[in-house]
C-alpha cells in the first residue's frame, strides 16, 4: 500500500503547481517545433540552401509521412474525430462545470495540440493536392513551422497564466 501511495504522491493531480505538468508543456512543444511532418528543421534548411542529397532525402521523408498521415485520415479518420470530439466533451465539461485543475490543464495541453493538428492534416493535403517540390515544398514547411512556434509560445503563455491565477486563488482561499 505504502508503494501506491508514492507513486500518487510523486504523480499529483494538482496540475498547475505540479512540475511534471511543466515537463510534458516543455518536452511537447519542442518536439513538436523541431520536425514538420517528420522532417527535422536543420533538413528543410539544408534543402532550401540547394543541398541537392537533402532535398532528395526531404521529398522522400515529407511524401512517405503525407501517405502515411492521409491513408490513415481516409480510412479511419471518422472515428478518430468522434473519439477526440467525446473526450474533449468530458474534458471541457470537467474543466468548465466542475473547476477540475486536471481537466483545464489537459484542455489547455489538448486544445493547441489539436489545432497543430489540424493544421499538419491541411498542410498534408496541400502537398498531396498541389504535389509541391523544391523551394515551394521547403517554404511550405518554414510558414508551417512558424505557425506552429507562435500557437506553442500563445499557448505556453497562456497555460502558465491560467496556471498561476488558479493556484494563486486556491492559494488564498485556502482549498
Amino acid at each position: 500500500m505504502a508503494l501506491i501511495e508514492n507513486i500518487f504522491s510523486l504523480i499529483s493531480m494538482r496540475s498547475f503547481s505540479s512540475l511534471w505538468f511543466w515537463v510534458v508543456v516543455a518536452v511537447y512543444w519542442s518536439a513538436v517545433s523541431r520536425s514538420v511532418l517528420g522532417a527535422p528543421h536543420d533538413m528543410i534548411v539544408r534543402a532550401r540552401k540547394g543541398d541537392a542529397q537533402n532535398l532528395e532525402d526531404l521529398h522522400a521523408l515529407i511524401d512517405i509521412t503525407v501517405r502515411r498521415k492521409l491513408r490513415f485520415t481516409r480510412r479511419a479518420g471518422h472515428w478518430s474525430l468522434a473519439f477526440n470530439a467525446a473526450l474533449m466533451t468530458v474534458i471541457v465539461i470537467l474543466a468548465v462545470q466542475y473547476g477540475l485543475e486536471l481537466a483545464q490543464a489537459l484542455l489547455l495541453l489538448f486544445v493547441p495540440m489539436i489545432i497543430v493538428r489540424l493544421l499538419e492534416l491541411r498542410l498534408a493535403f496541400r502537398i498531396e493536392r498541389t504535389n509541391l517540390r523544391g523551394p515551394a515544398l521547403c517554404r511550405a514547411l518554414l510558414t508551417h513551422r512558424f505557425w506552429v512556434q507562435a500557437i506553442g509560445v500563445l499557448a505556453i503563455f497562456i497555460t502558465s497564466i491560467w496556471g498561476m491565477l488558479f493556484v494563486m486563488s486556491r492559494s488564498v482561499l485556502g482549498s
